[in-house]
């Protein structure tokens, strides 16, 4: 059965009349207590809990995700952030006491005010994890919330919709499903802050349309993620590492790992290990793919987009080291490593978002270094070396949203530390407390005594 999405004309009323409300109610809002803000939070909490059968169910339809990625992703993600915000609210809401350099008798201090009316953008690579991740932040500094989901994840919607309703007045928080149009009439809102997750394209829509309110903005996009791996570094455990990380959704993270420079001596090695780990993973004793055990691509257009850079690459040169394989009738990419590319190459100018992964070989480090400077700045940087000084001219030299060491991911799963890019791999940041200082203003309040 299709159910008929909605458009913009469809909801015009509801949306004015909801963003009305919130903006009424904003002000009462931001004047909740800690108690009150956790209570909120509790029952989204226990709504996710509830639903989270649904939630495994939708995420599989929009998908085809491996069940155990939806569990982790867009369930035990979602309710861990919510836990975080309600374990750790009456001490981010404490004001922050600032040494007076006017008058040593009088106080000084920042105090973290709620933005007011906010719109949570949503991305389709993790539907729910990225879209109430950002609402329960909102919601501990004290906003009011809008949220509109993908598209391309209509299941997901739905069950989102009634996680929302379950747990919120519609003054506090509310969804809405449709299509772009919606997200476009949204975008049409003076709202206060807007938080978006997607394509670097359509954060750059975002932000034009912020600009018309002075709205301010965190944009989390992505970009081409590079991997450096040293000299003398130890190859199989990152060929592991590199293999599960294209895995991973179907290599459709913003964080992937986008490509790779690796000593030429080091790279059969980095191709083997990579094989070995693909194989082990993904492939039964007949040789066959088990598709349960990878994410599809989302849709047709990314589909043949990412086959297109494949061929382009193949066409100029390249080799297919591993994998190659584009099953069009379910839209399944195997995971696949190149070698030989070169920068002309499409597949190295365009995110691939995609189990693909190229492969570059380099003679010093000042090469690799050289060609990451020429470029815009990714989201994710990964370094792997045994030698601090080698890690710590890279870090010098280069420019990241974040990075991590001998590893892939850590800096994103590590909620202790500030998450985000940098100019066109986005602006702002949010995970745990910098998820409460992303919707919250700093506001300087000067006592006299």
């Amino acid at each position: 059965m299709t159910i008929a999405v909605p458009t913009a004309a469809d909801l015009s009323g509801d949306i004015a009349r909801v963003f009305a409300l919130q903006q009424a109610h904003q002000w009462e809002a931001k004047a909740s207590s800690a108690a009150e803000r956790k209570e909120k939070l509790a029952r989204m909490k226990a709504a996710v809990e509830a639903h989270a059968d649904a939630i495994l169910a939708a995420v599989q339809e929009d998908t085809r995700k491996p069940v155990g990625e939806i569990r982790v992703t867009e369930v035990l993600n979602v309710t861990g952030n919510i836990q975080r915000n309600i374990d750790n609210l009456e001490t981010w809401m404490q004001p922050t006491e600032v040494a007076t350099s006017l008058n040593p008798a009088d106080r000084a201090q920042i105090r973290y005010e709620a933005r007011g009316v906010c719109l949570v953008l949503g991305p389709w690579n993790f539907p729910l994890g990225l879209a109430l991740g950002p609402v329960a932040a909102a919601i501990a500094a004290g906003n009011t919330c809008i949220v509109k989901l993908t598209d391309l994840c209509p299941a997901t919607a739905r069950v989102a919709a009634k996680i929302i309703r379950e747990a919120f007045d519609e003054k506090d928080v509310a969804l809405f499903e449709g299509d772009v149009s919606v997200a476009t009439a949204l975008l049409d809102l003076p709202f206060n802050h807007i938080f978006f997750t997607g394509s670097p394209r359509v954060g750059k829509i975002v932000m034009a349309a912020a600009a018309r309110h002075l709205t301010s903005v965190t944009l989390e996009l992505g970009g081409k993620s590079p991997v450096i791996i040293d000299a003398g570094a130890d190859i199989a455990p990152i060929a592991a590492a590199l293999a599960a990380a294209k895995q991973f959704n179907g290599g459709q993270a913003c964080i992937s790992p986008d490509y790779v420079f690796v000593p030429e001596d080091a790279k059969a090695a980095l191709v083997d290990g990579f094989r070995a780990r693909v194989q082990a993973n993904l492939y039964d004793e007949a040789g066959q793919l088990k598709k349960d055990g990878i994410a599809q691509i989302v849709n047709k257009a990314n589909f043949d987009r990412v086959k297109a850079m494949f061929d382009d690459a193949v066409a100029k040169g390249a080799t297919v080291a591993v994998g190659g394989q584009f099953d069009a009738d379910d839209l399944t990419i195997h995971p696949t490593m190149l070698t030989d590319v070169t920068p002309q190459m499409a597949i190295l100018q365009d995110e691939i978002f995609a189990p693909v992964i190229p492969v570059m070989t380099y003679d010093t480090l000042d090469q690799a270094i050289g060609y990451i400077e020429a470029r815009d700045k990714p989201l994710a940087l990964y370094v792997f070396s045994k030698d601090d000084a080698t890690v710590e001219k890279v870090l010098a030299r280069t420019s990241s949203g974040g990075v991590t060491v001998n590893g892939v991911f850590s800096h994103y799963l590590e909620n202790n530390l500030p998450f985000g890019g940098v100019n066109t791999s986005g602006m702002g940041s949010y995970h745990g407390y910098f998820g409460f200082k992303c919707f919250s203003h700093e506001r300087a309040i000067y006592l006299h005594q």
